[in-house]
């Protein structure tokens, strides 16, 4: 994940017309001007274990519903170990647990409790299965700062395969603005069809879009923090 970003260009080609009779200026399209170069991601952050900052991370998802809309919730309580190594991305790891509890949801109103009833015995049946979990089994890096992150997630008793789209967003050393010590991010996301892991309450039945959609959209962000060896102070006010 040290090298640097592929930059695509994309540019139009000239187009001339003519016609018969007399003279015309031709009509021309300007090239289009190339996009500006993606920033390379910077990572001062070490290789090591790696812990996720609650404080700065996120899962939503997003289901389909009733063909309207793509109805979008989170998961709020999340704890993961990430083994990082830039010099072999391909090596790194990383093990994922969401409390299916913690879901929210947009609902207003208390009654019905929405959220309560997606965690209920119909949906995620949290009392019942109270974790939601992942380990990855395999990554295949596809770029300077991406991979294909393949683990077993196991969800309402189900384990099945899941591959995320991962990119890796730079990383920071200690510093004395940041007591948590390193810092590295990533975003991923990924889908998965519920009603292979046991989840097929309300999916509209074929040809119909009355209900809530199989397939599930997820999607990460994720910063992890390594403690600091030694404490770096923090820095003198300015003044």
């Amino acid at each position: 994940m040290k090298h640097t970003l592929w930059i695509t260009a994309l540019t139009a080609a000239s187009l001339a017309a003519c016609s018969p009779g007399p003279a015309r200026k031709a009509d021309t399209a300007e090239s289009a001007p190339a996009p500006a170069a993606k920033a390379v991601p910077v990572n001062e952050a070490p290789p090591g274990a790696y812990k996720i900052d609650p404080n700065h991370a996120s899962l939503t998802f997003r289901v389909n519903h009733m063909g309207l809309s793509r109805y979008t919730a989170r998961f709020t309580d999340i704890a993961a170990d990430l083994q990082f190594d830039p010099a072999n991305p391909a090596a790194m790891s990383v093990n994922a647990t969401i409390d299916p509890r913690s879901i929210e949801t947009d609902f207003h109103g208390d009654k019905p409790d929405f959220d309560a009833e997606l965690a209920g015995p119909s949906w995620l049946d949290a009392a019942k299965f109270p974790k939601i979990t992942f380990r990855s089994t395999k990554v295949d890096v596809t770029g300077p700062a991406t991979a294909n992150v393949t683990g077993d997630l196991t969800l309402h008793g189900v384990t099945r395969p899941v591959t995320l789209e991962t990119t890796f967003n730079g990383g920071a050393k200690p510093n004395g603005m940041d007591p948590a010590g390193s810092r590295i991010g990533f975003s991923a996301q990924g889908s998965l069809k519920r009603s292979e892991f046991g989840v097929s309450y309300g999916i509209p039945a074929p040809g119909s879009n009355f209900g809530v959609g199989d397939e599930v959209e997820f999607f990460i962000e994720a910063e992890f923090t390594q403690p600091a060896a030694t404490p770096v102070p923090a820095p003198a006010p300015a003044g």
